[in-house]
């Protein structure tokens, strides 16, 4: 008879490692796209395809990766998703033309989303309600990891010959150490009756299917049955609040609103990129130690509340100070190797849009904007830009009037950062991984994930135009406005599921048809935990 493997520090290496690789694989490109416009004299639609590629793959798996979820359970969806990953790691670093950096790319898309959906799943199943919340928000703290990580990286490879091919090379380690990790825990909730030390961390009993079992089809998520459709409400609705409050486009100008304090060049972007992914990796890591103390709906709502006054914030503020357009590829041509990495730093659980090509001034030029979608992580989510650099002059060294206003913009932005990636960022894909029943949770996931990519990416293409038909200043407001509707929405609809297993969250929906205030009424304290001793018959 051998030892038990360490659950819990396992469970907690899957997940941290399963966020590193897919903030690493978002982040990587931002180094690594200069260099390859150098060596394949790239266009502006090339960069812009290479770039949107990850989304390509990652939108068919969060199409088809929810089937995946359900059929072939978890962790073999975790483990075949690192499979696709080596193999588009290995075409990436040997590719030697365009196709073969869309076809690495795409599949690289295809992995982390089908993975960012199986590991949070996978740990929400596997671990109890006293650990669920720290394990799950694991994820988010290994994106924020890695995506500083990949920014290292890059700036040590930058004048590497072909030291691209050794930035996107390097996202294989972590893919398999967390295999390594997986070899020894159980296949799922399904495997629980053949780990019976995990019976405790789930607080009730191992559950197997059978035929007193309820069976779900993908229609079912919208059927009153089960309360399926109010779970169904719920998680579409955070996952478009996480997007429609604007946060990857507040992003966009991260490096401006630096610039505007008195940061200039290169240091602008070093610290909006270094600097704003500092603060999300303090401020995830803090909603990770309070997700189970605090619980959910207080995280969530205290995040969307700092969320709508700091991004209203710098809407005032810019009405006063001026902030210019974003980025432009046709500079990359003639630019150093300094990246201006304005959004990724902040990048939440979930994915990363597509570039957006919009005219501004010239119509030959396009706008290239990389923005965000949480990750399952949860993810969550925020912003990747590619190495590009602004095409606008340096501002003047901003007038002592506005000092003051600047320097609010840069407080409201830095909250606005932390709101999110204690709020928004962890939960949302948290409490999607536990409130809907576990015959379903694949494609119920998948499904809400799905939506998160397609808002991200209206948010993208509406948001130039929504500048020019209203303003800068009044965007941000808009913005702001659409924080407080979700606050009114988290109030209302969302559940706390704090201290709860999984069958206890199931027992409250199917108990409420629709969870008004749903959270005001749970009482957890009661719950009973117990460790069941089963002889080992081997």
């Amino acid at each position: 008879m051998g030892h038990r493997p360490p659950v819990l520090p396992l469970c907690a290496s899957v997940s941290l490692l399963g966020g590193l690789t897919f903030g690493y694989e978002l982040a990587v490109i931002s180094g690594a796209l200069l260099p390859l416009q150098l060596d394949f004299g790239l266009s502006c639609l090339e960069q812009e395809l290479l770039v949107g590629s990850l989304l390509l793959g990652a939108l068919l798996a969060s199409l088809v990766g929810g089937f995946l979820i359900d059929c072939y359970g978890r962790k073999r969806a975790i483990l075949g998703s690192n499979v696709v990953l080596l193999a588009g790691s290995l075409d990436l670093g040997l590719a030697g033309s365009l196709p073969w950096l869309l076809l690495g790319r795409s599949s690289v898309g295809f992995a982390i989303s089908l993975s960012s959906m199986a590991c949070c799943i996978y740990i929400s199943e596997l671990v109890g309600p006293r650990q669920r919340g720290v394990l799950v928000s694991l994820y988010e703290v290994g994106i924020t990891v890695g995506i500083l990580f990949s920014y290292a990286l890059n700036y040590v490879l930058a004048g590497t010959p072909w030291g691209w091919r050794h930035m996107f090379g390097w996202a294989a380690a972590p893919a398999l150490l967390q295999s390594l990790s997986l070899l020894f825990l159980p296949a799922g909730a399904e495997g629980l009756t053949a780990h019976q030390d995990l019976i405790q961390l789930q607080g009730g009993k191992a559950s197997k299917p059978g035929p007193g079992k309820p069976q779900y089809t993908f229609l079912d998520l919208f059927k009153t049955r089960d309360s399926m459709r109010s779970r169904t409400v719920v998680g579409l609705g955070l996952v478009l609040f996480q997007q429609l409050t604007g946060q990857p486009n507040v992003l966009y100008y991260a490096s401006t609103i630096f610039r505007s304090v008195g940061f200039r060049g290169g240091s602008s972007a070093v610290l909006a990129s270094v600097g704003l992914g500092t603060v999300k990796v303090a401020a995830t890591l803090t909603a990770t130690g309070l997700v189970d103390r605090a619980g959910r709906r207080a995280l969530l709502l205290s995040g969307c509340a700092l969320m709508a006054l700091s991004v209203s914030g710098i809407g005032l503020a810019s009405f006063a100070v001026s902030l210019d357009s974003g980025p432009s590829c046709l500079a990359t041509s003639n630019t150093s190797r300094q990246m201006d990495l304005p959004q990724s730093s902040a990048l939440p659980k979930g994915s990363s849009l597509p570039p957006v090509r919009q005219t501004s001034g010239d119509p030959g030029q396009s706008v290239l904007s990389i923005t965000e979608g949480t990750k399952p992580h949860p993810i969550t989510t925020d912003s990747l830009e590619p190495a590009l650099t602004t095409a606008s002059p340096v501002p003047p060294a901003p007038i002592l009037g506005h000092t003051l206003l600047c320097w609010s913009a840069l407080v409201c932005m830095m909250l606005y950062v932390s709101a999110f990636s204690f709020g928004f960022g962890p939960v949302t894909w948290l409490v999607l991984s536990e409130i809907y029943p576990t015959e379903i949770r694949g494609r119920a996931f998948a499904f809400c994930s799905s939506f998160n990519w397609a808002a991200n990416l209206f948010i993208s293409l509406t948001f130039l135009d929504l500048i020019g038909a209203i303003g800068l200043s009044w965007t941000f407001l808009m913005y702001g406005m659409t924080a407080v509707l979700g606050l009114a929405f988290i109030y209302l609809l969302v559940p706390e599921t704090k201290g709860q297993s999984l069958a206890e969250i199931e027992q409250q929906f199917q108990m409420n048809r629709f969870p008004l205030r749903f959270g005001h009424r749970q009482n957890p304290s009661g719950i009973q935990y117990h460790r069941l001793d089963v002889s080992s018959a081997s």
